[in-house]
């Protein structure tokens, strides 16, 4: 009988290395094979540059390159094409690792990966490590409090257009705004009108939480026009002691 290597699932934080949960550092110091998903734009990986310490000598690194796009049809070939790479290396009996910023279940393209796994390779064994989110990571930044008591915590993808937002925003009691670099204009038009609804509304914008080049803004129009991929927004409520 055919014996399958355990894929693991390592969520590896947002950015800094010391943000590695112990149980990520004891899997990848383990594995055979190294999966480091990237954009296909891209020659290099910042979750594999936040793992590298942690890697065995001999470990075996595999790129898996995934388009920047929004077309469906070009995101799934891509999918599959990966999928069946990390298949191929499962049946040869080695354990793997797919590693992903943040943890491995929140806007991840680890998602895509197991869920593909448990429909088209059953009997490949799955592990998930979750990791420190992006916005947890930012939050303690800035100490701001996400929610207490009864409020409610809602993430939103900043790639929703403005009417969506607006929805959203409409419902929630704290909100972390992901991704929000591509439609910052519509966020910030959209969080000026939250505000004038609820006074108590702050706002505080991050880029690159734990990397080089890290920005924080608590004044939305301080932050960069076009700050890229890895930025954030936390619209919370003010709290009595503020």
């Amino acid at each position: 009988m055919q014996k399958y290597g355990t894929l693991y699932g390592i969520g590896v934080g947002p950015g800094d290395p010391d943000l590695l949960t112990l149980r990520a550092v004891k899997i990848l110091s383990g594995i055979d094979v190294l999966f480091a998903p990237s954009s296909s734009k891209n020659s290099y990986s910042i979750a594999l540059n936040i793992v590298a310490g942690h890697l065995p000598k001999d470990v075996r690194v595999m790129r898996l390159s995934f388009p920047m796009s929004r077309e469906e049809a070009t995101l799934q070939k891509a999918r599959a094409e990966n999928v069946r790479k990390i298949a191929s290396v499962l049946e040869q009996g080695w354990n793997a690792a797919c590693i992903t910023l943040g943890d491995p279940l929140i806007f991840s393209t680890f998602g895509y990966i197991s869920t593909a796994l448990a429909q088209n390779f059953p009997q490949i064994k799955m592990e998930i490590v979750p990791g420190i989110t992006s916005f947890q990571a930012a939050a303690a930044k800035t100490a701001t409090i996400l929610c207490e008591k009864h409020e409610n915590l809602l993430i939103i993808p900043g790639i929703k257009d403005k009417t969506a937002l607006d929805q959203d925003l409409s419902l929630a009691d704290n909100a972390v705004i992901l991704k929000a670099g591509g439609r910052l204009a519509d966020i910030k038009a959209s969080l000026n009108e939250a505000r004038e609804k609820n006074a108590r509304l702050q706002t505080v914008f991050i880029s690159r939480v734990g990397l080089e080049h890290e920005i924080i803004c608590r004044n939305l129009d301080e932050a960069p026009e076009k700050p890229g991929y890895l930025s954030l927004i936390l619209a919370t409520k003010k709290r009595a002691s503020e």
